[in-house]
């Protein structure tokens, strides 16, 4: 059986948008409602964290230094102080981002352009009203380039970039898509079912993809980390010591590891693991994540 590391000293109340940061060595993820942001050390396996403004629901490492992040009110720079402190600057927002909404899932495409949805928070009143949006210095935020969504999830690119995938995670949709991606423009096309997660366990939160460009999705509600080849065929199923896993991500020395987060729901019992951090060693390797060039 693989081994899953359980990362201690932290619990999230819904952890998501794990990544690896290269150019210091570690990992960050956002604990969302809590408005936080975690690092582990790769090399000492130290932790810290850093209080946000608001809610940062994804984010990606800048190319000068830095992060961009999709928080509450739009997208921000965000500055990680060593001094514990947070410098938050809004770049950007869809005049669609209405009270009880938020961006969601989002990360840079392989040319650098960032991207995020939007959705409603209370995922109890079904609103399909969630957009997904391209950032870029040099144009702006986009106007939205998928509509109707309810909760926007999944975004991944294979490794030459020509094929963008999105999900829908809410339980009344569970779809994962793939669209073709012209590289050049940033805009996505002919979208199509890539994976009907009714089919399989959990709803499809958020993903990664390896260098054999096959789809890792974390399944919410099934306690696994799901597989699927670039056919859309499920070929390996990893179980987790959680019901609520919420995104996956490679990093580590050689793109070896996966991290994956998870969600903490009130009910939890005191001793549960769930809202914790995991380390396991899938067998495959990982995809740089491009970081943001505007």
């Amino acid at each position: 059986m693989l081994d899953v590391q359980h990362v201690g000293g932290v619990s999230c109340t819904v952890g998501e948008s794990p990544l690896w940061n290269a150019a210091d060595n570690a990992w960050y993820w956002s604990d969302i409602p809590a408005r936080r942001v975690w690092r582990l050390d790769g090399s000492s396996g130290a932790l810290r964290h850093w209080d946000t403004p608001e809610m940062v629901a994804c984010l990606a490492p800048r190319a000068g230094g830095g992060w961009i992040a999709g928080m509450e009110t739009g997208i921000f720079n965000l500055e990680l102080k060593m001094d514990g402190s947070v410098a938050a600057e809004r770049l950007a927002a869809p005049a669609s981002l209405g009270p009880g909404m938020r961006f969601n899932d989002g990360r840079c495409d392989r040319q650098g352009r960032f991207w995020s949805g939007t959705m409603f928070m209370d995922m109890g009143a079904a609103r399909a009203i969630g957009e997904l949006y391209r950032y870029d210095a040099a144009h702006g935020l986009s106007a939205p380039l998928v509509s109707k969504l309810l909760t926007q999830n999944g975004l991944a690119w294979s490794p030459d970039g020509r094929t963008m995938y999105l999900s829908d995670s809410h339980p009344n949709s569970r779809t994962v898509w793939a669209f073709d991606y012209d590289i050049d423009s940033g805009t996505p096309h002919d979208q199509r079912v890539f994976a009907d997660m009714r089919g399989w366990q959990g709803r499809p939160d958020g993903a990664a993809v390896d260098s054999d460009g096959c789809y890792w999705v974390a399944g919410n509600d099934g306690a696994v980390l799901l597989r699927f080849t670039p056919e859309g065929k499920l070929d390996r199923e990893i179980a987790l010591p959680v019901a609520k896993p919420s995104m996956c991500s490679f990093g580590g020395p050689g793109l070896e590891w996966l991290l994956v987060t998870s969600i903490r729901p009130g009910d939890a019992p005191a001793d549960s693991l769930a809202g914790g951090v995991f380390l396991l060693r899938p067998g495959v390797r990982g995809v740089p994540e491009t970081p943001f060039v505007g």
